[in-house]
């Protein structure tokens, strides 16, 4: 096997790796996949993996200035992601308040502000954790080529997207395939426990970019 293709192996191998854990991300991708369907599911796992690819290449790219101001505003970065995650723990928790009757059972037809809308809130608190970059940083330093050649920090990223990719299409798929099976009222549910644990994900980015802000 060639360098470049042990390269992109590598990379996806370790990006499988990072997106695999179920954190607020795989907790919305997996409420969405249910009651909207594997569109927004997937827009939303992509969203996560944009953000990791932005970071990827940060550090590939060697912008130490703006990896810096990253790190330097950590802790308000934790604060707006805690707050956006609290927002959507309590839109869940509102929706699994609702009537059977009015609940989305099934999915309608996402649209592309609806879409959009699914990228953009996974994005967004993907890019609040910036302690990512000193993630890839240190991923780069350990398996980039020995050359450390910038091109071959890219076919690094271009891998961990890649593995992070299919890491969000097995997701949704098996959601989908389970989908029909599960009752309408048990959405409920799924958005009950969803939005409690976005709650307590929520608390804990709060908590520790408050002690993190006054720390500094």
């Amino acid at each position: 096997m060639s360098d470049v293709a042990m390269t992109l192996v590598r990379g996806a191998a370790v990006g499988f790796a990072i997106a695999a854990p179920v954190g607020p991300v795989g907790l919305l991708c997996i409420r969405r996949t249910f009651a909207h369907g594997p569109s927004t599911g997937l827009a939303t796992g992509l969203g996560a993996a944009a953000a990791d690819a932005m970071y990827g290449l940060i550090a590939a790219l060697g912008v130490g200035a703006v990896a810096s101001l990253l790190l330097e505003h950590a802790s308000l970065l934790r604060i707006v992601g805690g707050a956006l995650m609290a927002l959507l723990g309590i839109a869940a928790l509102r929706r699994a308040r609702q009537p059977a009757g009015s609940a989305p059972a099934a999915a309608t037809a996402p649209t592309p502000s609806g879409l959009l809308g699914a990228f953009g809130t996974t994005f967004a608190l993907t890019a609040s954790s910036p302690m990512t970059i000193l993630s890839f940083a240190g991923l780069l330093a350990a398996l980039a080529p020995p050359d450390g050649s910038v091109s071959g920090g890219l076919l690094l990223v271009a891998g961990v997207f890649s593995g992070s990719i299919a890491w969000w299409m097995m997701l949704v798929g098996g959601v989908s395939a389970s989908r029909k099976a599960i009752p309408p009222n048990a959405i409920r549910w799924i958005e009950g426990v969803s939005g409690i644990a976005l709650l307590a994900f929520a608390c804990w980015s709060l908590a520790t970019g408050i002690v993190g802000g006054a720390a500094a």
